[in-house]
């Protein structure tokens, strides 16, 4: 057995040992007469603490109860049943999507799902609970519904074939004109690579022209397409990328308040209803590249632009006012106050102003040069 197969048994163990723990501990109450109750980590910005050194937004210490009352009977029900599925996935080595568990429920009788919704919600909230162990919730066996992002580069990945075990082996840079599809679950890969660092691009067509001209042979680096929003397989395979090769990430998102604090703080900090993982899936060493609001000015974009929407000023304001990664970073404060008073935001396709290649051939080979001058 491999270290990696000893490590994922490991935390196979935990997680049957937790849930027999929780489903003992409401036992025990019913028996000595008590009403049961589950602890759970209350998931909102309100209960989020961000600490610079640790990277990452993390769970504050406010809890929720879950009893066992008239009026709460069938969410408890519920939450017991979901917990008994986990428990016999990871017995039987199987997995359910989101979508499929919502079905699952509905041979529970009285206690089954009646949207999506509620079966989100109670899947979340086991999740939050196991992470106070360190487990995620592709440890529980609940997986996304959605695949990562694509993958391109100097990078070769050993999967394993999921009937047999066996290795196989994916040379990122001998795949044509197409490139890497990351798996839902990401734990089992294991990587080895010569490149310098890991480009996280926003956008699917910008991902294609760089893949295309393979500008990762002569940068000497790894491209994953993040695709907007990075799923939670992107976010990990890249955590897991980075740690295991030591790599840097640097980010190549539009120049607009979404891009600076949806997509790009997801991938760095994690996000406030997600605090319970996000030491699993952020990536506190990612660098943001550009597009940046002095971007517009240095490579002059100016009539390459868009006006601010009245949604983007408020994120931007919001972010100024309640976001804790933007207000632990200067850099980050003045970018946004400057984006604000230039009026206007920018994309990454802007630059092909001055040509399709010229992000290729000048913007990121300038950008690169000077790594230590990237936003935090």
């Amino acid at each position: 057995m491999s270290s990696s197969d000893a490590t994922l048994s490991d935390l196979d163990d935990k997680t049957i040992t937790l849930i027999e723990s929780i489903a003992g501990q409401v036992r025990a109450n019913i028996e000595s007469g008590k009403l049961p109750d589950i602890k759970l980590p209350v998931r909102s910005l309100d209960n989020v603490t961000y600490d610079e050194a640790k990277g990452y937004f993390e769970l504050g210490d406010a809890r929720k109860v879950r009893s066992l009352t008239v009026s709460t009977a069938r969410s408890f029900a519920q939450t017991l049943r979901l917990m008994a599925t986990s428990r016999a996935m990871v017995e039987h080595d199987d997995f359910a999507t989101k979508r499929e568990v919502y079905y699952i429920s509905k041979n529970w009788g009285d206690c089954r799902f009646d949207e999506q919704a509620e079966s989100d919600a109670i899947m979340d909230d086991i999740e939050a609970m196991a992470s106070m162990q360190g487990l995620s919730r592709e440890q529980l066996r609940f997986y996304p519904e959605s695949h990562g992002g694509s993958v391109a580069g100097r990078l070769t990945i050993v999967d394993r074939n999921p009937a047999t075990g066996e290795a196989i082996e994916i040379d990122c840079t001998n795949l044509g004109s197409g490139a890497y599809s990351i798996p839902r679950s990401v734990e089992h890969l294991t990587f080895r690579t010569d490149a310098r660092f890991i480009l996280a691009i926003e956008t699917g067509g910008m991902f294609q022209r760089l893949n295309n001209h393979r500008f990762w042979e002569t940068a000497r680096c790894i491209i994953v397409e993040m695709g907007g929003v990075p799923t939670r397989a992107t976010r990990r395979f890249v955590r897991l990328l980075s740690d295991k090769q030591n790599l840097p990430v640097y980010c190549f998102v539009d120049c607009d308040p979404y891009g600076f604090t949806n997509i790009y703080r997801t991938l760095k900090v994690g996000s406030g209803n997600a605090a319970h993982i996000n030491r699993f899936l952020c990536v506190p060493q990612a660098r943001f590249l550009g597009v940046t609001p002095q971007d517009i000015v240095d490579f002059g974009l100016e009539d390459a632009t868009h006006k601010l929407e009245a949604t983007d000023i408020k994120r931007a304001q919001d972010a100024l006012q309640n976001d804790p990664f933007i207000k632990a970073h200067p850099q980050w404060i003045a970018a946004i106050k400057q984006l604000l008073q230039m009026g206007v935001r920018a994309e990454q396709q802007a630059l092909a102003k001055w040509g399709l290649n010229y992000v290729i051939d000048d913007y990121l080979p300038r950008k690169l040069a000077n790594v230590n001058g990237f936003l935090p």
